[in-house]
């Protein structure tokens, strides 16, 4: 149990005013949290409750966000504890459909994905977040009225000594699907609620089943539904059973109805021992805009979706790594307000290809009609001999990164490029002298210099060193293949590493408009 303190806040006359407050101590809320906080951003986070998750809850964590959580100072201690895995198996009835390698070649840092629960993943969150300085952890403070301001926010608290006040220039609503912040300021989220019932179980027990994505459709155990089955560390298990929407949420969740299904999984003479156990249904929805003037909405305050694919948490990480350095940039002065609107534009259209696949995904797992039910048994049927029908299979279409395509802060190729990341997309790590490319772009904006370096371009940048890190690396090898890049080639990426320009020849001024772009100065963007 996490303790309530009294803060000095509690007590100020007319209440204290802080630069950035955020709602919810989630993996979002911390993760947000930290990204500030390493940067020299102090930062309050207000959650209402007195303790981290419960159960596995979101399990998957995919390569992407790995890759934040390095940069956060947190990626090692999760990866060595997590299960890591790449493949997936798809099984119908009695046979293996097919499997799949999502990260068939080598020559990255972190897995395609490791699954670790939900609460030890905060809890290594929230280490990290008390060993910064900066970040104020406050437990059993409940957001119970928002006010817009002026400038910015005007929150009131309301804790176990009380209610108070509090003000920030900017708030962040990452409080969760129920969280009081929307709903606070009027906000709805709309979209597709599935009324599909499922059955999840952590299940501690000794078996020999490769760290791997198991799916079966229609299985002999579990006849007409579905089930999934992840690894997770210290011999626990991931089970997951479709229900049906007729299902009765108290009644499914009782030992005696949730053992008889594992023990036809495993064999008659499997031993194992519950954990936890839930019955959820799901939505894939979001809120129109995800800023309303001084308020950011993030994670699943923001976006839902089902939990096939882990969209849901590593989505949410994904906005807070978007949001973290525009922030930054506008609290120091160094970007104006309205690239903050950027986050918006940027995360609901991630949102929204997360969205689409995920109801894709929902469709053909619980499919609605005996058309749709004849397709999706058809298509599993050809899949194991036809690789055009593996392509319609959908057992969830896993995590990818967002690729900002139109975004206002990119600036567009005037140069070919036949491979690589394009401008929007997210960087790609390769292994480089002494580590790994990504770990040489922390902290800020950096430009990638393939091949010699260029001639004074320290110099030439100006003001804008050290506010662009140059990495040097060679105009060959694995870096230079991914990157598509010769001698000369250069791309600037901004803080969370997505790409914002590449050229194939340095030009200063080239640089400094595009850093201009990215941060919405002047007329560049």
């Amino acid at each position: 149990m996490l303790r309530y303190q009294h803060w000095p806040d509690q007590d100020a006359a007319g209440g204290a005013r802080h630069a950035v407050a955020i709602v919810g101590a989630g993996p979002v809320g911390l993760a947000l949290a930290i990204d500030l906080a390493q940067a020299g951003q102090p930062v309050v986070v207000l959650d209402q409750d007195d303790r981290l998750s419960d159960g596995s809850r979101a399990i998957c964590f995919a390569k992407r966000t790995l890759e934040i959580f390095d940069r956060l100072g947190c990626g090692a201690p999760m990866v060595a504890e997590g299960v890591s895995w790449h493949t997936g198996k798809v099984f119908f009835r009695d046979d293996l459909v097919y499997s799949f390698d999502l990260l068939p070649e080598p020559g990255h840092a972190r897995p395609a994905f490791i699954n670790l629960s939900q609460y030890r993943l905060e809890e290594l969150l929230l280490q990290r977040a008390e060993a910064l300085p900066g970040i104020s952890l406050r437990w059993q403070q409940r957001v119970a009225a928002v006010e817009k301001t002026a400038d910015g926010a005007r929150l009131t608290v309301a804790t176990p000594d009380g209610e108070y006040r509090l003000s920030c220039r900017y708030l962040i609503a990452a409080d969760g699907a129920r969280g009081a912040v929307r709903g606070l300021l009027g906000h709805e989220s709309t979209g597709q609620t599935f009324h599909d019932r499922f059955l999840i179980a952590d299940v501690r027990m000794e078996a020999d089943f490769p760290p791997e994505r198991w799916f079966w459709f229609d299985p002999p155990f579990h006849r007409g539904q579905s089930v999934l089955l992840h690894r997770q560390p210290d011999n626990v298990w991931r089970v997951d059973f479709q229900l049906g929407a007729d299902a009765d949420p108290v009644a499914e969740r009782a030992p005696e109805r949730v053992v008889p299904r594992i023990q036809a999984l495993l064999g008659p003479e499997a031993k194992f021992s519950l954990l936890w156990v839930s019955v959820y249904t799901f939505a894939c929805a979001r809120m129109a805009r995800f800023r309303d003037g001084p308020v950011l909405f993030a994670g699943d305050c923001a976006h839902r979706v089902s939990p096939f694919g882990a969209r849901g948490a590593n989505g949410g990480v994904q906005d807070a790594d978007n949001l973290g350095w525009k922030l930054r940039a506008v609290l120091r002065g160094e970007a104006p307000d309205r690239l903050l609107d950027t986050y918006a534009d940027e995360r609901e259209a991630a949102a929204d290809e997360n969205i689409l696949n995920s109801t894709r995904s929902t469709d053909f797992i619980t499919p609605k009609g005996a058309v749709s039910h004849l397709f999706r048994d058809a298509v599993l049927g050809l899949a194991r001999d036809h690789g055009f029908a593996r392509r319609l299979v959908n057992s969830g279409r896993l995590s990818l990164p967002a690729t900002y395509d139109g975004s206002a802060l990119n600036t567009p190729d005037a140069d070919h490029f036949a491979a690589g990341p394009r401008p929007g997309a997210p960087a790609i790590d390769a292994p480089v002298e002494n580590g790994w490319l990504l770990d040489a772009t922390h902290g800020g904006f950096t430009l990638l210099a393939f091949g010699a370096p260029p001639d004074g371009a320290a110099a030439a940048l100006g003001g804008l060193v050290p506010l662009v890190i140059v990495v040097t690396l060679p105009a060959h090898g694995l870096a230079a293949e991914r990157y598509g890049a010769g001698d000369g080639t250069v791309y600037l990426l901004r803080p969370d590493q997505h790409v914002c320009a590449r050229w194939r020849r340095f030009d200063a001024d080239a640089v400094r408009a595009a850093h201009a772009r990215a941060l919405c100065r002047g007329d560049a963007a």
